[in-house]
């Protein structure tokens, strides 16, 4: 039970604001794929949307594609790849400083099997989980709150991350 709280507690942390502020995210997503703002400025703002998909409700696949459009397949991909990377270390980091209160929640046994869990599962389930929308998130943060090896953390993320942002900059580049 006290787990079924935990993960309720992760997920409404992801899907409330996204319930909340969706149309003003889509609304500036759109607006970016639309030229509105610098190159400079663009590319910092849609990896910075990206890197705060963790806990913002960021059209990831709208930012994405305006990414490719606006700077061309090997640009857009890299800034694509940059904020989602980011983005993964931010929702690790958190995590990792929810441990205490995860601890608190589900008890040392809790943390304990959930650790084994992920040494079992967790690295196959992070590259599995990083295209679905709230999955991702919640596994990034995950790894973090069970303290998840750091060094196979970054592989897995970097990883999957660069197999989606060449994928979704591919995808603008066949709707040019």
């Amino acid at each position: 039970m006290r787990w079924a709280v935990l993960i309720g507690l992760m997920f409404a942390l992801i899907i409330i604001p996204f319930l909340i502020f969706e149309k003003q995210f889509e609304a500036l997503g759109t607006w970016l794929t639309e030229g509105h703002a610098s190159g400079w400025a663009s590319a910092v703002t849609i990896g910075g949307l990206l890197a705060l998909d963790v806990f913002l409700p960021v059209p990831s696949s709208i930012v994405s594609t305006g990414a490719g459009v606006l700077f061309g397949f090997w640009k857009g991909a890299t800034i694509i790849w940059l904020g989602m990377t980011i983005g993964c270390a931010i929702g690790y980091a958190f995590g990792a400083k929810a441990e205490g209160a995860a601890r608190r929640l589900v008890g040392a046994d809790g943390i304990a099997r959930a650790n084994q869990i992920m040494d079992r599962h967790g690295n196959w389930a992070i590259v599995v989980c990083r295209p679905i929308p709230v999955l991702a998130e919640s596994s990034v943060v995950f790894a973090g709150l069970v303290r998840s090896p750091i060094r196979s953390f970054i592989w897995m993320t970097t990883l999957s991350n660069l197999g989606i942002a060449l994928s979704e900059s591919g995808r603008a580049a066949e709707a040019l």
